[in-house]
């Protein structure tokens, strides 16, 4: 996702409820960790108050710190799969757990939106990152009205984006992560094909060095395609056509993920019905980003528990406790 904003997110809360902590970046992109907690010692935090730890091998390193007595909460971001294996370590020491795990983020677009409004939002739920966010929009779920109207206008922009290195000027698709990003973004992209979608820009990964993919657009993706079960986490826009409000309700909700939803209306009444029916734990309602600092972050259903920012986010570092005085 963001690394420099993950450290940040739970060290800060655990900070201000007076907890020490132990953190482990992942094992792809640790120096901005590094670099945070640096800071922290420049303000003047005390040594020993946040601890770094880095490995290659994950299991290997937290399963006897989480095991450790002393330890009363683990925070974690990362995949449902793995996030499965920690809150089971986890249920030893009846430990506190926040997980924020993976994502299938719906994007609906009804016969009112605004267009104008549905491109953008879509470009930014989409490519921001490149694809490579829990909240990325992962299913277009867009109405048979405006389904070709919409597809041909997502279509003009991603063609004219620019790939590369970000040192370069007016790059907007960088490389993915690894190889292995690369590699299920042309695989999900295959199986969509192969099962009747339409590629109307991109398709494939760039020859050469790094590791990109490029900018792709599928329309007529059809159920039972992998591309509308798994998280993307790339540069990939699938859309699929709906008909009735309660037919992409049942689109949407068709998953076990439930961490963000957008949806793009000009009908308030709509839009609050949407705000009710929709299983996840944010939505955004005409537009395409809704991280903020100051809202809690996090999902429902196998999308994880508890939250991040807000006043929610330090609550999961605190313990209540009911005192009773009688009065003589």
């Amino acid at each position: 996702n963001f690394p420099f904003a993950m450290a940040p997110r739970k060290i800060a809360p655990a900070l201000a409820a007076g907890c020490t902590v132990v953190i482990k970046p992942p094992a792809l992109t640790p120096l901005t960790t590094i670099f945070f907690t640096k800071l922290l010692e420049e303000a003047g935090l005390p040594a020993g108050v946040v601890n770094v730890v880095q490995t290659s091998k994950s299991s290997a390193l937290s399963a006897p710190i989480i095991a450790d007595p002393r330890l009363r909460k683990l925070s974690f971001t990362g995949s449902t799969e793995v996030g499965r294996k920690l809150i089971a370590q986890a249920a030893e020491g009846v430990l506190r757990v926040s997980m924020e795990l993976g994502g299938n983020a719906p994007f609906v677009v009804f016969d009112d939106a605004d267009l104008d409004k549905a491109v953008e939002g879509a470009l930014a739920a989409k490519f921001r990152n490149i694809g490579q966010a829990c909240t990325a929009a992962n299913r277009f779920i867009v109405h048979r009205d405006v389904a070709g109207e919409f597809a041909k206008r997502v279509t003009e922009r991603v063609n004219a984006m620019k790939i590369g290195r970000g040192t370069e000027e007016g790059v907007a698709i960088g490389p993915l992560i690894d190889e292995d990003a690369v590699a299920k973004a042309g695989e999900l992209v295959d199986d969509a094909v192969e099962r009747g979608a339409t590629l109307l820009a991109g398709g494939k990964a760039l020859e050469g060095t790094g590791t990109f993919y490029e900018p792709t657009v599928l329309t007529d993706v059809v159920a039972g395609s992998a591309i509308l079960r798994e998280e993307i986490f790339g540069p990939v826009l699938a859309i699929a056509t709906f008909e009735t409000e309660d037919e992409a309700v049942r689109l949407a909700n068709d998953t076990e993920y439930g961490l963000v939803s957008y949806v793009f209306t000009e009908n308030l009444q709509r839009g609050q019905r949407m705000i009710d029916a929709l299983e996840t734990g944010m939505m955004g309602l005409n537009v395409g980003v809704v991280s903020n600092a100051a809202a809690p972050f996090g999902g429902v259903k196998q999308s994880g528990v508890g939250r991040e920012g807000g006043f929610e986010g330090i609550h999961e570092y605190l313990s209540t406790k009911y005192t009773l005085i009688p009065v003589s």
